[in-house]
């Protein structure tokens, strides 16, 4: 979980430096090496071997391993103290942790009469950024408890009421110095300062349907996808970030426009770099960037998954995904896996051939798979019935309960708000029934909280959902 390697504060020896640790480390090494020598009944078609069998250690390594302590509590007051110890954590293991000791508790977060929160991101430890269906960029605070709007920007052209599609997709640059998210208009971009929140800038020209989800290659490059089957590059420079361009109100002849420019500050306006039509695809759905790869991966509404090379930009493959249906969400693992939530199950993709390597069956009928994501080897499952599962990578099952071991780890979400279009009736839909989808998640940095968000399933229903788990 934890590891500290300690430095003596009077002495020559840390209070962690107990000699008989060798010899418990020297006892389990020599058991686990025993197990490995054993001869099995069958043989294995595949064997590895450690380069040096010796139970010694150096000096030097019997003197680092007696100075690292293993203990959480160390750690804190390390970090605490501001000490110049060397410490590491592993955030999986404490989401792991909470997840299988049921020490999650919800609090439901009131939006009023927002619609849909298709979007989220954690701006830092007491603030979520989220994006809505009734085109809304909002900001939570965890402490104080309250919801901020945030201006959305219009572009040259101005953005009617039919192209306002809600935002579908934000996402936060790897130095966490900028956000990236959907326009006034749905097939823009917007681009905004972090942790100020100040406009920078709106990508335009690009697409000339919905923007539904984007990803940073680095914290210059963006890549954003649209239901027009395009994807395209966009580039933030440093000329840009340090000399932002001044919008011209006075170019624009109708009035309504000069008060949208009036309502948020000066910001410029840019072109993308490469526009590419992404072939075999029918309306892109979700965006990954696979650093391990190096490369894009594609889901389209067709059913096909596509490769993209993120160095040249152009289309290395396409794949067509076994028997998936409503396929909008994927998810990439730091070693290159990939995971697609699907109607009924969650596919597990191998990234070098795109072979189905494992289908995680959803342990509930249709609650169809709204998003996904991975802490550490743990896959976080969104469903359209408001419940979050979590698949453990390497054991190959769901998450159980340390508290009741009969049973698999699930957060049940509570109801949100819903309403229904006055002209409109929806046969079968009962009030006491109602569960929203999880559209969207996102853990914290530490692991120990997870947002949740989303709304009613059927697009005839307004509505929304969000909650903090802690």
């Amino acid at each position: 979980m934890s590891k500290t390697l300690k430095r003596p504060v009077s002495g020559q020896r840390p209070s962690c430096y107990i000699p008989s640790r060798l010899e418990d480390r020297r006892i389990r090494n020599r058991t686990l090496r025993q197990e490995r020598r054993r001869k099995p009944d069958k043989p294995d078609d595949f064997v590895t071997y450690e380069d040096s069998d010796s139970e010694e250690e150096t000096p030097s390594q019997q003197h680092q391993v007696l100075s690292t302590s293993y203990n959480f509590v160390d750690y804190i007051r390390s970090r605490e103290s501001d000490l110049s110890d060397e410490r590491t954590i592993d955030p999986a293991y404490a989401s792991r942790h909470i997840l299988t000791h049921d020490m999650f508790r919800e609090t439901p977060i009131a939006l009023g009469n927002i619609n849909k929160v298709f979007c989220s991101q954690w701006l830092s430890n007491r603030q979520v950024v989220f994006g809505t269906k009734c085109n809304k960029l909002m900001v939570y605070d965890v402490n104080m408890r309250r919801v901020d709007a945030i201006p959305t920007l219009p572009n040259s052209h101005g953005a009617s009421p039919d192209t306002q599609s809600g935002i579908h997709a934000c996402q936060i640059n790897p130095s966490h110095s900028l956000l990236a998210t959907g326009a006034r208009h749905s097939a823009d971009i917007a681009l905004y300062r972090l942790p100020t929140l100040d406009p920078l800038c709106i990508g335009e020209n690009a697409h000339r349907d919905w923007v539904f989800d984007m990803c940073w290659l680095d914290d210059q490059f963006l890549v954003s996808g649209s239901r027009d089957t395009k994807l395209a590059l966009w580039r933030v420079n440093e000329d840009l970030m340090d000399f932002p361009v001044a919008k011209d109100a006075e170019e624009e002849g109708d009035q309504q426009q000069q008060q949208q420019q009036q309502d948020v500050p000066s910001y410029a306006h840019i072109s993308p770099i490469a526009v590419k039509e992404c072939r075999g695809a029918q309306k892109i759905r979700a965006i990954c960037f696979n650093k391990e790869y190096r490369e894009l991966a594609l889901l389209s509404l067709n059913g096909y998954m596509h490769l993209f090379n993120a160095e040249t930009f152009s289309q290395k493959l396409s794949r067509k995904l076994p028997n998936c249906q409503e396929n909008v969400c994927i998810a990439c693992q730091p070693n290159g896996l990939y995971a697609v939530g699907c109607r009924s199950y969650t596919l597990l993709l191998d990234p070098r051939t795109l072979q189905a390597v494992k289908k995680i069956a959803s342990r509930y009928s249709g609650c169809g798979i709204r998003s996904a994501s991975f802490q550490g080897n743990i896959l976080t499952i969104g469903t359209g019935m408001g419940m979050l599962m979590f698949f453990d990578i390497r054991a190959g099952k769901y998450l159980e309960s340390c508290i009741n071991s009969s049973r698999t780890v699930v957060l049940k979400a509570s109801k949100g708000y819903v309403a229904q279009f006055p002209d409109e009736e929806i046969d079968g839909f009962q009030q006491n029934k109602y569960s929203p989808a999880i559209y969207t998640h996102c853990y914290d940095s530490s692991g120990t909280r997870l947002f949740t968000a989303g709304g009613p399933l059927p697009a005839t229903l307004i509505g929304n959902y969000a909650g903090i788990w802690q």
